[in-house]
């Protein structure tokens, strides 16, 4: 079976063409219109809870009409995060939807939830890829959404097809979240062993602030750069906020300095180095990592500080300290910022970081076992996150073999639809 492909223009209400979100949201006012924002939007479920949602004021709904949505209507993320689909559900009659969101309103030829699946097939994703436009700010423009292939098939197989989607990717929703959950575990130990270990050597030793050690608390420079990262090492880059995440260093999350930019080589990572996130979310501002291996040519960004120890203190062992439940909790106790989406740690604030006052053989200790016992539990994690990718990959194969008419829904079982696909 093979259905005849049509652009999304051409299945929609005519009464009702596909729309930006054009809302401009005011502060939140309660009672008032709820809006839709991308950020509103999951990348799988797709419906936000009506009580989460910010509303704004009766007088800024009713001038941005044309925005609101129905029940039934199909909501499409087209900013920066592009794809992500919602059917309006009841309880949001009358929403309105802000920049990055398009509204679509299928025609009668065409069922809304056969559309919500038939956005998500490899063929769409492909054609949108190929059609975003910027290249630091990649939307999704309506002319290239309204001319995204959909193949349509009978009504009444069209409804089959979503019911049966609705089902099986229902079923690798339950096994991703069994994996997500068994992560969390997984993460739940590693944090209740440092948390263990650094507890026990303050109670033993002890604590001193980080100032006591810290010889310099210093921070690099954000030239502007390309959108891309290097890709020898005999260009220049600057790492980017993301190259500390969780306790590890990497490398390649960085962006390259245009050959005609001096670099400023006095902020050039070395070995060794403690590196710091400067500014972040409340949760991972403060995070810390060790540059573990020469990486020449990478420099520190505005947003990152290199914490330089005296001779004595280990900075594996204060890169553990400083993630640990101890510390963590001071972090998120004196981080500023304007909004919680954003705050920032002085070096001041890194200096006083209640350091346990163990001896060089006690730290390497401490690191020993951290780093033997966690890489135990990286490789349950990396198993993890292969079986989620696994099944992803799965999700999208099922979809885009129903919507595309590769087999018969009504006598196919999703646990073995997707063998050759």
């Amino acid at each position: 079976m093979s259905w005849p492909a049509l652009p999304l223009k051409r299945l929609v209400d005519p009464a009702r063409s596909i729309t930006y979100g054009i809302v401009q949201a005011g502060p939140d006012t309660p009672g008032g219109i709820p809006y839709i924002r991308p950020v509103d939007m999951s990348a799988s479920a797709g419906v936000p809870d009506p009580m989460t949602l910010l509303r704004t004021t009766h007088q800024i709904a009713d001038s941005y009409n044309r925005s609101s949505v129905k029940p039934g209507d199909l909501v499409v993320s087209i900013g920066p995060s592009y794809g992500k689909l919602m059917i309006v559900p009841r309880e949001l009659a009358g929403a309105n939807l802000t920049q990055g969101t398009a509204r679509v309103a299928a025609s009668e030829t065409v069922s809304t939830r056969f559309l919500y699946w038939a956005l998500q097939t490899a063929m769409a994703r492909q054609f949108w890829d190929a059609s975003v436009g910027g290249a630091t700010f990649r939307a999704l423009n309506l002319e290239p959404l309204g001319r995204t292939p959909v193949p349509i098939p009978p009504l009444d197989e069209q409804r089959r097809i979503a019911d049966f989607l609705d089902m099986e990717t229902g079923r690798i929703h339950q096994l991703v979240n069994l994996q997500q959950n068994a992560r969390t575990l997984i993460n739940e130990r590693d944090h209740s062993l440092r948390d263990g270990l650094v507890d026990h050597l303050a109670i033993s030793v002890g604590e001193i602030p980080l100032r006591r050690f810290a010889m310099k608390v210093e921070q690099g420079a954000s030239p502007q750069c390309d959108t891309f990262p290097r890709e020898e090492e005999s260009d220049w880059g600057v790492l980017k906020l993301s190259a500390i995440k969780r306790g590890h260093f990497n490398p390649s999350e960085n962006k390259r300095l245009p050959s005609e930019v001096e670099p400023n080589k006095s902020h050039e990572v070395q070995r060794g180095d403690l590196l710091v996130s400067r500014a972040n979310t409340p949760a991972l501002v403060g995070d810390a990592a060790v540059v573990g291996s020469d990486h020449a040519k990478l420099l520190l960004p505005d947003l990152i500080y290199r914490v330089v120890l005296s001779p004595g203190m280990d900075a594996k062992y204060v890169a553990q300290v400083a993630l640990s439940g101890r510390v963590r909790t001071l972090i998120e106790s004196v981080a500023r910022g304007s909004s919680q989406s954003m705050v920032k740690l002085r070096g001041e604030d890194i200096k006083n970081w209640p350091i346990p006052a163990a001896s060089s053989a006690q730290q390497a200790e401490v690191v020993k076992e951290i780093e033997r016992e966690t890489g135990v539990t990286e490789r349950l994690r990396n198993a993890t996150s292969s079986l989620i990718r696994l099944l992803a990959e799965r999700r999208q194969a099922l979809i885009t073999a129903a919507v595309t008419g590769q087999f018969d829904v009504s006598t196919a079982s999703g646990r073995n639809v997707t063998d050759g696909v």
